[in-house]
């Protein structure tokens, strides 16, 4: 949350005091004394016992007395009163007595730690357990790093020196007698009494101006502690009136605690065993001045004055709240100084460091940003510096300047630095957080959501008003700005000014279409934009010249740009907007082809810690879990790490832990072009966190599917190409290895087995040219029994990796004190880091981002993900912890450490760092473990290539050789009857009821006799056991069955067993497969070859469910059926038709065949006497073409005559030309039975081929007279050569007459028509001759 600065904190303390205060709560059963006043210069304790208790009434604060009580330096303490009449005065507390304890009755948060009770000491200082000893040894030297072995407590030292009750002088205006005074106020918001109202808000308003960060603080105790005229030990008698009086104020709301130092006089500052005089104090080493966080952990001293001849100089330093010699502190988890270091000193020695408030901002700019460091002048320039960028600074006075976040195109930490008057130096400075737009705290909001749709009729914009000033008076502006990336440099513009000068209310509604008339062409193109809050006049509101401005996250710009887009594109302008964006992304690189693949379901995704994280903007443990663009969906979570392109990775989940995909509906989970976290560098186009991940992959779904239709063809396009959920066929599940209690470790393969080192080991290492990861871990030994016995064991205690150039993260166990708030310490890069900020849930560093569930708010539950994809996860309960580390496929066969070589063989889990093979016999032999294996493995000061160097943040001059201890021998035995000792009432048989089959629960519980370590053990071991088994199972999935457009599923399930009904919307017809199965293979069923529908073979080779199955429209499904039906009706018919009338035409030619025979001759028949007669080849069986033939003749010849065919005479034959050539016959006769029948005699005509057409039938007497004898007219070539010789195979015909007739011919004319009919004696019976 941002802060305002100390000038709008007086104008609202103005306010207050105008107004005056009045007490709200329930009244206390006392009675203020009114004989004095509580708060100036008291004596008398205002609480007193009396027999008649009235109840007050509610006490009212007035401005005057406000500013009254405020003007003394010293908080109120009375010497007189009470039950023994000594108000605060400790009686107690005397030289040989030097502290008491003293019970609080609330928790005061210290350092990390959290106390519900003190130790208040002579010595100048609170403790939180036994006092310190002080050593006799100067300086002193803080945290103890002996720890345990020698004590090292937490305390708070405004002045740690030996001290004794000293004397009046005599002279003093306050006469109250010395010694130390003591005061609780408790429950200071409920109080209505005047002393609880005036002290509650006198120390408000001193903290709130105190120091930075404290703006919105109220106290609920306050503790007031004060040495009055302590003198030194060792002095002489005359010294024991040189004293010191000093005070701490301690003020908490049990949260945060504020530690003031009041020095009202320092007359000495060192006692005579620090080297400092007998008579004055002085010399030597003065008093330590500082805080101890304890148990060998952390201190702070307050340099330059703590044990330096500064310590002087503190009286009149500080000035805190205008009060030289005042100091403030924050303590609660680290101390921060809220004043300023007059004097430049060794700072690279000290390493003081610039305190400031907030710690975080939006990467947009705008954050005011309070520091305290250096004493400033406002004659001074003071310019701060983030990063690179430099700022120019307002001073507000000497403890505190303030700066405005300028713009800053980057995400994580970075560094700040505070320079006066330009000296460039490094000594100022912090670590600021730069939080991305979707990240940072959503100052401005759009509580309906009006913002999403195209044409709202009105605005609700919210924002906190706090975070700029507390007047509500004060005026404020609204204005809209646009993002674009045209070119490689992003750039923000600013559009318009929404509303002017309005209260600072924190609400304004306003009417888009009063901004519709307005013409903004330069905005035309702009896409989305960012609204913000901010003040009209800043420098009337904050004294300034420039202001904080107030950012909501990126939105669409329908409602304020619609009209022009519609001037632009006409009445489809979403469509239209949408297709350019079509067209644009698709001349884009295509960025899927890197993305991690989505698990298959919720308890995958949620397991998968190496990879994906959850999407704050749709988690189902976060704060607001919206999932407005992803409705219905459950949870969802993003790629950790960007791709090398910078693309990220989604995926949503229904209720019933599906994944959801846009093959099914809109709301599924989306890849992106541009991951939420951006790309290195940050500043270029594409790459800008949030930002670029709103334009190019969030707005465009606005136009194209929230705008229009589901089923139009944009929202198709942008679900089914554009941004296409990516199905879970081909997920491979993380490799997983864990190491639990006593320590119990699972390698990669399951191999389970028990190691008990003491010191810092490798758990995971790899080593290869692509990736490199270290993963370590630390073991401590068990504290003592109850029975005060050594426990012979060790225990997880810390755990830091490292994955090639990323940051080291380390996870800390924290001191069992210090687990009030936070159970864990995140180290990164050796700087602390907190998440129990909604916003800060999540934090990247270089190569890592590490972050805790939404549901955790005591960092007790802790992931790193580095870019390689492996992850370690970090679990604590009640001081036991737990980690696990998760390895993608990519790690295998290329592991080594405690956590063995994962291969998917245990055989050779226990591989040394020499890559020699350990022990593979029985794990159960513990010694054998420890010694042959574990022992290997162990860091030591010296870094080796097989083993690295240690991770860990070392403080206060440790190293590994101050955890590690080889000659430590840890307990060897499983069997509880063997580990128990004899002497105790905790029986075997307990053990083993309680812990069942479990060895690893036996082991711990016996060994430490405590229940609650066997408790855990089996926990974090049942749990490992189920998330491998069950969570970690493999999924078969059948991938992604596309919804038909104007249709639906039954189901959106994919698993084996699930069976998908299609069905269509109203008006839509559904063709194709009704229904698919997931099959046990993981592929869905197709129809069977063969079915209805008469697929060719080409047509199931290239058969595509998304093609078949499909919904058309009514109409459409009609005339498709129609058409359907003709083409079947006419696919029948037709090819039957053609069948026929094939037939019918070959059957005609077959008989018109086997009715024309043809007569072949050779020369050797025309030339032979005797012509033979040669059967005819139709009686051998062949068919010879037809050729062209006469009509048949009306006459008969008798049936017992042999007809042959009328042919040239056989005496003209002599006319050929001696060609062996010859001519098959251009026309023949034919001489049928009278009923047209063939002859009865069973023998089929023989025909002779002439050399030239025989005269026809219908050619008259004179055409044939006037024929040339001798027709040289060459005849159509048919394809066949005669040569005259007998054919092979074949009979030959010999046409020689019965009667030795040599010409064969008889006497007639055979050329006339009249003696075909009437000289049948000229007909000759031909002789058949083989």
């Amino acid at each position: 949350m941002g802060v305002s600065t100390v000038h709008l904190c007086l104008v609202a303390l103005a306010t207050f005091l105008a107004t005056g205060i009045q007490a709200q709560g329930y009244n206390t059963d006392v009675e203020y004394i009114n004989k004095q006043d509580p708060m100036i210069n008291p004596r008398v304790d205002p609480f007193v016992d009396t027999s008649s208790r009235q109840i007050a009434q509610p006490y009212i604060l007035t401005p005057d007395r406000l500013r009254q009580i405020r003007s003394d330096l010293l908080y109120p303490f009375y010497d007189l009163g009470s039950h023994e009449n000594i108000g605060d005065y400790q009686k107690n507390l005397r030289d040989n007595s030097p502290q008491i304890s003293k019970h609080l009755n609330f928790l005061l948060p210290f350092f990390g730690m959290g106390f519900n009770y003190t130790w208040v000491s002579m010595h100048g200082y609170l403790a939180f357990s036994d006092g310190p000893t002080l050593s006799p040894t100067y300086p002193l030297e803080f945290p103890i790093v002996e720890y345990p072995k020698q004590a090292d407590p937490s305390f708070i030292g405004p002045f740690y020196s030996k001290c004794k009750i000293g004397e009046l002088a005599g002279d003093e205006l306050d006469n109250r007698k010395s010694g130390v005074y003591f005061r609780v106020e408790r429950d200071l918001m409920s109080r209505t009494d005047q002393l609880g109202v005036e002290l509650r808000e006198r120390s408000k308003w001193d903290v709130r101006e105190g120091i930075v960060g404290a703006e919105w603080f109220e106290p609920r105790h306050v503790m007031i502690v004060t040495w009055k005229n302590v003198s030194f030990a060792g002095g002489t008698i005359h010294a024991r009136k040189t004293t010191n009086t000093f005070q701490t104020v301690i003020i908490t709301d049990e949260t945060r605690t504020y530690t003031m130092f009041n020095y009202k006089h320092i007359g000495w500052t060192t006692h005579t065993e620090a080297g400092g005089s007998s008579e004055d104090g002085t010399g030597g080493t003065p008093a330590f001045i500082g805080f101890n966080a304890g148990n060998g952990t952390r201190a702070f001293e307050y340099k330059p004055y703590s044990q330096s001849p500064k310590f002087q100089n503190i009286l009149a330093s500080g000035n805190v709240n205008r009060f030289p010699g005042r100091h403030i502190f924050r303590v609660d988890e680290k101390i921060m100084p809220g004043q300023c270091i007059p004097e430049l000193y060794d700072m690279t020695a000290h390493r003081q460091q610039l305190t400031f408030a907030p710690e975080s901002g939006n990467m947009l700019g705008g954050t005011i940003v309070n520091v305290t460091g250096p004493c400033f002048d406002k004659t001074k320039k003071i310019t701060c510096r983030f990063n690179t960028m430099k700022v120019p600074g307002a001073v507000i006075d000497e403890n505190r300047a303030t700066c405005i976040m300028p713009p800053l195109y980057a995400t994580g930490y970075i560094d700040l630095f505070v320079e006066v008057d330009g000296s460039n130096d490094l000594h100022w400075k912090g670590k600021f957080l730069v939080e991305t737009p979707f990240t940072a705290p959503e100052l401005v909001s759009f509580p309906d959501s009006d913002h999403l749709l195209e044409n709202p009729q009105k605005m609700l914009i919210r924002w906190d008003y706090k975070n700029l000033t507390l007047d509500i008076n004060a005026p404020v502006s609204i204005t809209l700005w646009g993002y674009r990336e045209n070119t490689i440099n992003p750039e923000l513009i600013y559009i318009d000014t929404l509303a002017e000068s309005i209260a600072n209310n924190g609400e304004y509604v306003i009417n888009p279409q009063d901004f519709h008339r307005k013409k903004t062409a330069f905005a035309i193109n702009l896409e989305i934009g960012l609204v913000t809050v901010n003040f009209s006049n800043p420098s009337a509101a904050m004294g300034i010249l420039y202001a904080p401005v107030l950012w909501s996250r990126p939105i669409p710009l329908a409602w304020y740009l619609r009209p022009q887009w519609q001037d632009k594109y006409g009445r489809e302008w979403s469509a239209k907007m949408c297709e350019n964006w079509i067209v644009r992304d698709r001349l884009l690189k295509n960025f899927a082809a890197d993305l991690p693949i989505c698990p298959c379901n919720l308890e995958l995704a949620i397991a998968d810690k190496g990879r994906f994280l959850p999407d704050q903007n749709c988690d189902k443990d976060g704060k607001v879990s919206n999932c407005h663009l992803h409705q219905n969906a459950k949870h969802c979570v993003r790629s950790a790490m960007p791709t090398r392109s910078g693309a990220g990775q989604q995926c949503c989940y229904d209720i019933h832990g599906y994944l959801m995909m846009t093959f099914d509906q809109k709301w599924g989970g989306r890849p992106g072009r541009s991951h939420d976290y951006g790309h290195i560098p940050w500043n270029e186009a594409s790459k800008v966190p949030s930002l670029s991940h709103y334009l190019h992959d969030i707005a465009p779904f606005f136009p194209c599917c929230m705008w229009k239709p589901d089923q139009s063809w944009w929202c198709m396009t942008f679900r089914f190409e554009r941004r296409v959920s990516q199905n879970c066929v081909g997920y491979q599940r993380p490799g997983i290895a864990t190491i639990f209690g006593d320590p119990h470790i699972y390698t990669f393969d399951g191999l389970a087995y028990t190691f008990n080192g003491k010191g810092e080991y490798v758990l995971v290492k790899s080593r290869t040219d692509r990736q490199r990861l270290d993963v370590q871990a630390r073991f401590e030994q068990l504290t003592n029994d109850e029975y005060g016995n050594e426990v012979r064991g060790t225990i997880l205690t810390a755990i830091a990796a490292k994955d090639n150039q990323s940051a080291t993260v380390e996870i800390r166990l924290r001191p069992r004190d210090a687990q009030w708030r936070y159970k864990l310490d995140i180290i990164v890069d050796q700087h602390r880091v907190f998440f129990d900020r909604y916003p800060q849930k999540i934090q990247y560093f270089p190569g890592v981002i590490v972050y805790t569930p939404t549901s955790i708010q005591n960092q007790s539950h802790v992931i790193a993900m580095f870019e390689s994809g492996a992850g370690v996860e970090v679990i604590e309960n009640k001081g036991h912890l737990t980690a696990r580390v998760y390895l993608p496929m990519t790690f295998l066969n290329q592991t080594r450490g405690l956590f063995g070589n994962w291969s998917g063989l245990i055989e050779d889990d226990f591989v040394l760092p020499d890559g020699s093979l350990g022990p593979t016999g029985n794990t159960n032999n513990l010694e054998t473990m420890h010694n042959y294996f574990g022992q290997y493995w162990a860091i030591d000061e010296k870094e080796t290539e097989e083993k690295g160097y240690s991770l860990f943040y070392h403080e206060n001059g440790k190293t590994s050789s101050n955890y590690n201890d080889k000659l430590f021998r840890p307990n060897f035995y499983l069997d509880p009857r063997a580990i128990i000792p004899l002497n105790v009432t905790l029986k075997p048989e307990v053990v083993e009821d309680f812990c069942g089959t479990s060895y690893q629960c036996k082991f711990d519980y016996s060994m430490t006799l405590n229940k609650e370590y066997g408790h855990w053990t089996k926990y974090y071991q049942s749990q490992f056991v189920e998330m491998k088994d069950k969570d970690l199972k493999p999924v078969i999935s059948c991938g992604a069955l596309m919804t038909p457009i104007h249709g639906r599923k039954s189901t959106f399930y994919y698993t084996p067993g699930t069976t998908v009904d299609f069905d269509c919307d109203p008006d839509f017809v559904l063709v194709g497969e009704r229904r698919r199965t997931c099959q046990a293979n993981g592929e869905w069923s197709v129809p069977t070859k063969g079915s209805q529908d008469g697929r060719t073979e080409t047509e199931w080779a290239n058969w595509n469910p998304a093609k078949t199955t499909r919904c058309i429209e009514s109409g459409e499904h009609a005339s498709v059926s129609s058409a359907k039906t003709a083409g079947i009706v006419l696919g029948i018919l037709v090819p039957i038709i053609l069948i026929a009338v094939f037939i019918l035409l070959y059957c005609r030619r077959l008989a018109e065949a086997e009715d024309d025979p043809e007569l072949y001759y050779t020369d050797k028949a025309l030339q032979s006497k005797q012509p033979k007669y040669s059967p005819s080849l139709q009686e051998k069986g062949l068919v010879i073409p037809l050729t062209t033939m006469d009509p048949p003749v009306d006459e008969s010849p008798p049936k017992e005559s042999m007809n042959i065919l009328r042919s040239v005479p056989i005496e003209r034959l002599e006319i050929l030309d001696g060609s062996p050539r010859s001519s098959r016959s251009s026309s023949s006769s034919r001489q049928r039975d009278s009923d047209g029948r063939r002859p009865s005699n069973g023998k089929k005509p023989v025909s002779a081929a002439p050399t030239q057409p025989p005269p026809s039938k219908w050619v008259n007497e004179e055409q044939q007279q006037q024929a040339p004898p001798n027709n040289k007219q060459p005849s159509n070539y048919d394809g066949v050569y005669y040569t005259g010789e007998p054919i092979p195979g074949r009979e030959n015909i010999d046409f020689s007459s019965d009667d030795g007739d040599e010409d064969g011919g008889g006497g007639s004319d055979d050329s006339h028509p009249s003696s075909r009919a009437t000289n049948t004696s000229a007909f000759v019976s031909p002789k058949v001759s083989v």
